[in-house]
């Protein structure tokens, strides 16, 4: 896949994130065999597992403020992001979190992605 191509794709995603379709964004560009992994945590695996995950998240927050994508790379098979979120958990403080997202594409599918953030 060009990296034209995969650009693309990677636009397409950051796009459904950024307007709210996250679980849209996750059936669409997903792999059914999806690794998702935090840090050095062991990865969750296959894409249903990582729709739960990622509701369990999602119903721990309190309050949504905004996000954004602060840069972007694309290589050969793989995209990076640079994200900043602006939240507040369940009974937590509001917080600034910033990540930074690999992405291993196969086929125009997402096979693995890793988020590193402190």
């Amino acid at each position: 896949m060009s990296t034209n191509v995969l650009k693309a794709l990677d636009d397409e995603l950051n796009r459904l994130i950024l307007e709210g379709k996250a679980f849209e964004a996750l059936e669409r560009f997903y792999d059914p065999a999806c690794e998702m992994q935090e840090n050095h945590e062991p990865a969750c695996r296959g894409l249903a597992a990582n729709i739960e995950r990622e509701q369990q998240f999602f119903a721990s927050v309190e309050k949504y403020y905004g996000g954004k994508l602060l840069s972007q790379g694309v290589g050969d098979g793989v995209t990076f992001g640079e994200w900043e979120s602006d939240l507040q958990l369940k009974g937590g403080p509001r917080m600034v979190i910033q990540q930074t997202s690999v992405r291993r594409w196969e086929n125009g599918k997402i096979v693995h992605e890793r988020f590193y953030h402190k």
